[in-house]
């Protein structure tokens, strides 16, 4: 049997919260012995909900190397890989203790997407939080390397004379949108067409099966010199020159487009949040400290993460990032439902 959680009103959670995280401040070097007592009791268990072996479960498994050693606990990744990642999510709200024993660990962007487009019986932040961002991965645009495109202007530029066809790993996807505001902007026609995952999407754009292609950063910079990267949804092009030195779609054409970016991060029950402020506290603490150890950015060199997509953040970061992706995602629903 579950743990019954009786959540308590907001202004009790947010003086709990801030109480336990004062309390964790206050408590000196001996602060993890007398700080949430008892917790863990048990090893974490965190759900994942991609096929084990992929690029989460290997940055999973990377981080949390060196978050064990400051939680003093162990996880134990399961794996629901379907329907886009809604699946695990499903196992997770609806199958696991809201007890901070039990996480998360999922991709913001798509997985936010997803499910804005499919409309689930869970909602965020009803039912889940982030609160443990490990990276921030842009979304690009680009061409095989033999494509007689070589600028953006040139792709919009075609584009206004005929519909190009856009591979996407799948339609609800932070990098969808993106093509779907640089054709709102430029008067461009795009096609949008799922090929099922990342590599299918550049083996589409490298045989020609389709004009260009959308995907996020460090899959384009790993496929080297067989792409060329045109265009990228961010603040800044952080592999610049593994990403040809692409512009960024504000810096280009003026606009003010939020970052369209893949992070993966760790999320937890909201009714755990709200009825255990101090095991949350003790896992946001840790979490923020694995992040800062350096131990961190070498197990993700290990892992073949580009340490230039590494960037932590919190709560307050994750918030944010989800509700930018939730309000473009139901501005575009239509269009990444395949009805649009």
């Amino acid at each position: 049997m579950g743990h019954r959680v009786r959540a308590p009103s907001r202004r009790g959670f947010i003086k709990g919260w801030a109480g336990a995280l004062g309390a964790l401040a206050l408590a000196g070097p001996g602060w993890r012995g007398a700080f949430a007592a008892g917790f863990p009791e048990r090893n974490l268990d965190v759900v994942i909900p991609t096929r084990e072996g992929g690029d989460a479960d290997r940055l999973f498994r990377a981080f949390t190397s060196v978050w064990k050693s400051h939680l003093e606990a162990e996880f134990e990744p399961g794996f629901f890989p379907g329907a886009s990642g809604r699946v695990g999510y499903e196992v997770y709200i609806r199958k696991r203790d809201p007890d901070a024993h039990n996480l998360l660990f999922g991709n913001m962007g798509p997985e936010l997407a997803v499910m804005v487009v499919q409309k689930p019986d869970y909602s965020f932040p009803k039912d889940f939080r982030y609160f443990c961002r490990l990276d921030v991965d842009p979304s690009v645009l680009f061409v095989a390397a033999e494509s007689s495109y070589r600028t953006i202007d040139e792709v919009v530029g075609a584009a206004k004379t005929r519909t190009l066809n856009v591979a996407t790993s799948r339609l609800p996807h932070p990098a969808s949108i993106g093509a779907l505001l640089l054709a709102e902007h430029t008067g461009a026609g795009f096609n949008l067409v799922p090929l099922s995952g990342g590599r299918n999407t550049i083996a589409g754009v490298v045989t020609g099966e389709v004009d260009i292609g959308v995907l996020p950063s460090s899959g384009v910079a790993a496929a080297g010199a067989a792409l060329r990267t045109l265009l990228v949804w961010n603040d800044a092009n952080p592999m610049a020159d593994r990403l040809d030195d692409a512009p960024t779609m504000n810096g280009h054409f003026g606009t003010s487009v939020p970052p369209l970016v893949s992070s993966r991060a760790f999320a937890i029950h909201s009714r755990a949040m709200e009825g255990y402020p101090d095991r949350f506290a003790l896992l946001n603490a840790t979490a923020k400290q694995a992040a800062a150890d350096p131990a961190w950015p070498e197990a993700a060199a290990a892992a073949k993460q580009p340490l230039e997509t590494l960037s932590y953040g919190g709560v307050d970061a994750c918030d944010a990032a989800a509700r930018s992706m939730i309000a473009l995602a139901t501005r575009y629903k239509g269009a990444l439902s395949g009805a649009g």
